[in-house]
C-alpha cells in the first residue's frame, strides 16, 4: 500500500495526454540532440575507419543511462580503444563536415591515476555536453572522445 506522500509524488508526476496519463516509469527526458555513441578497437592489420563501429544512438536522458550502465567504462577499455560521443549524423573524424575547421582540448590523466580519475573525466565530461552546459557554445561542440593509450606517464 502506497503512503501518502507516495501518492502525492506520483500524482504530481503523472502528465496528461490526449489517451489518458503516462506513469512515471514511462516518462522521458529528451535531449537537446541525438547522440551517437562510438567505439574504436585499433587493429593494424585494418584501416582506422573499419576498426570505428556505431553502438547506439539514443535522444533521452533514460536511454543515455541504459547504454552507460551497459558498457565497460573509460577505465576498462583497453590498450588502443577509444569512445567517442558525438551529435548523431556527424561522424567522429576530422574528414566529417562538421569537424574540418573544428578544434579540441586535451586532458592527460597520468597513468598512474587513470583507474582512479579517467571514469569521473569521462562522465562529467559527458555530463556537461549532454547537459548543455556550454551555454552559448554548445552548439560549436560536435562530441567527446576518450582514447586509451599505452604511454608512459
Amino acid at each position: 500500500m502506497k503512503s501518502r506522500i507516495q501518492k502525492i509524488v506520483l500524482a504530481r508526476v503523472k502528465i496528461k495526454t490526449r489517451g489518458g496519463v503516462v506513469p512515471p516509469h514511462e516518462l522521458r527526458h529528451p535531449l537537446q540532440h541525438r547522440w551517437a555513441l562510438w567505439y574504436l578497437k585499433a587493429d593494424r592489420n585494418k584501416d582506422w575507419e573499419e576498426c570505428l563501429k556505431q553502438v547506439a544512438v539514443f535522444e533521452t536522458v533514460e536511454d543515455f543511462w541504459s547504454l552507460y550502465n551497459h558498457i565497460q567504462t573509460a577505465s576498462g577499455l583497453s590498450w588502443g580503444s577509444d569512445y567517442y560521443l558525438f551529435k548523431e549524423n556527424i561522424r567522429p573524424m576530422w574528414e566529417d563536415e562538421s569537424n574540418v575547421k573544428g578544434g579540441r582540448w586535451l586532458v592527460v590523466v597520468d597513468k598512474q591515476k587513470r583507474q582512479q580519475l579517467l571514469d569521473n573525466y569521462w562522465l562529467e565530461l559527458l555530463m556537461a555536453i549532454l547537459g548543455e552546459q556550454f551555454e552559448n557554445h554548445g552548439e560549436y561542440i560536435c562530441g567527446a572522445v576518450v582514447n586509451v593509450r599505452q604511454k608512459r606517464r
